[in-house]
């Protein structure tokens, strides 16, 4: 056997060391899951008592992070369709990664949501009994139709790397194996067939992400009238177009974050691309939002001017003023446009981070001040905050979520590999 064959053999059946780095990340993560896991059982057992939610505020943190993260669910996936369905492949690099992480995201959401019920054990009677005349109704279907779909393509955007995966001896090889059949192989025809499904299923998703999960949400929002500040035809817009910021934000910061922990080169120019294509998205969204608010202060009614009062002018304006607008808004389109930080690596970082965190605060936004504000100005009003015991079983519900993400990348070849599949089925 010559030398060449040796070195791949042993390539080959190698089995790469866990960094020390990713151990001490996922016992951090193991350590805020099992504190966050101990509220999470309290909740249940002593239901929603451990809020701070009522009859005033039915809706608080949960729901906030709850369409926080499926609006990163459907940004990532809408950001992937760039890739395979409209085949911009300087982006490829994040194209199996924003698949993953737009379903690591909807079970998040989905985990957040179960956490809100009050009844957590009905869960299934929105699927069973299926109330066709409910917006919510069909929200919960398209949720699973789209699961299933991005399942599906993240597989054949796989399909390639795990033949490969599968005939080495190790762990990610021995989980390869168990999801490709024995005759499984890779060659032209494949790849033009993987190429045309990939396309395909993008094609499809692009409507149930716009208008059945992330407009759909905004859709639940809008359709209560007893609100004005959600009352609005543009409401569900702004939910697709938010998305497409925090899903580009969030995909741009882990690549960085993962190439430098890995200590591997970071593409520079699909950075400075990508930041670009986030803050056009984020000027639209800012635009979209000026107009809501435009809308509301003209049009007088009571109860909209009493609630961008509490979100611009009451002590909860801090969310808006300093994490929505400044944190989220103006420090990040200055470190895109200014000469001296829109090509370094750091500061698109950091502004990535920021607009995260930014699009937290919309959500906080979004659902709590609306609440606060009585239907009739003769009842109470509402000052929810949440207690420690919800923060701690977000904690929980998030550690969760980057734990799965964390051991999928390890076990499944979402990692760009050298020999990618080429987009255009050659």
């Amino acid at each position: 056997m010559s030398n060449l064959a040796v070195n791949l053999k042993q390539k080959t059946n190698a089995k790469p060391a866990v960094s020390s780095a990713f151990k001490i990340w996922i016992s951090a993560l193991t350590v805020a899951f099992l504190i966050g896991g101990y509220f999470i059982v309290e909740r249940f057992i002593t239901g929603l008592a451990a809020t701070n939610l009522s009859s005033i505020t039915p809706w608080g943190a949960w729901i906030a992070f709850y369409i926080f993260f499926v609006g990163l669910s459907a940004g990532s996936f809408l950001l992937s369709t760039l890739i395979y369905v409209f085949g911009m492949e300087e982006y490829e690099r994040i194209g199996k990664a924003a698949l993953f992480t737009a379903i690591v995201c909807m079970i998040v959401a989905l985990t957040f949501v179960l956490m809100d019920l009050g009844r957590p054990e009905r869960l299934m009677n929105a699927i069973i009994y299926w109330n066709v005349t409910s917006p919510l109704g069909w929200e919960v279907h398209f949720y699973l139709v789209y699961i299933a779909l991005l399942m599906v393509e993240l597989y054949i955007a796989m399909r390639e790397d795990l033949v490969r995966a599968a005939k080495t001896n190790t762990m990610k090889g021995f989980v390869a194996r168990l999801l490709t059949f024995k005759n499984s192989t890779i060659n032209a025809a494949t790849k033009k067939r993987d190429h045309m499904w990939m396309k395909i299923l993008g094609t499809i998703g692009i409507p149930i992400a716009i208008f059945g999960v992330h407009g759909g949400t905004g859709t639940i929002f809008a359709l209560v009238k007893a609100r004005p500040a959600w009352n609005t035809a543009l409401f569900p817009i702004i939910f697709v177009v938010s998305a497409m910021v925090s899903g580009t934000a969030l995909l741009l910061a882990m690549y960085i974050i993962k190439k430098k922990v890995q200590k591997q080169p970071i593409d520079k120019e699909m950075v400075i691309s990508l930041s670009k294509m986030m803050v056009g998205f984020l000027i639209v969204d800012l635009g979209l939002q000026f107009y809501e608010y435009l809308v509301g202060w003209y049009g007088l009614e009571a109860e909209h001017l009493d609630t961008l009062g509490t979100m611009l002018a009451s002590e909860k304006a801090w969310s808006f003023w300093i994490v929505q607008m400044f944190l989220g808004a103006v420090v990040p389109i200055t470190i895109v446009f200014w000469k001296k930080t829109k090509e370094n690596i750091n500061a698109l970082l950091l502004a990535a981070i920021l607009i995260v965190i930014g699009i937290i605060g919309v959500r906080f936004n979004i659902v709590v001040p609306p609440l606060v504000v009585p239907v009739f100005h003769e009842l109470p009003w509402g000052n929810y905050a949440p207690t420690l015991k919800e923060w701690m079983v977000s904690v929980g519900v998030v550690a969760m979520g980057l734990l799965i993400y964390s051991f999928g990348e390890l076990l499944l070849p979402i990692e760009e590999t050298s020999d990618e599949v080429s987009h255009n089925g050659k």
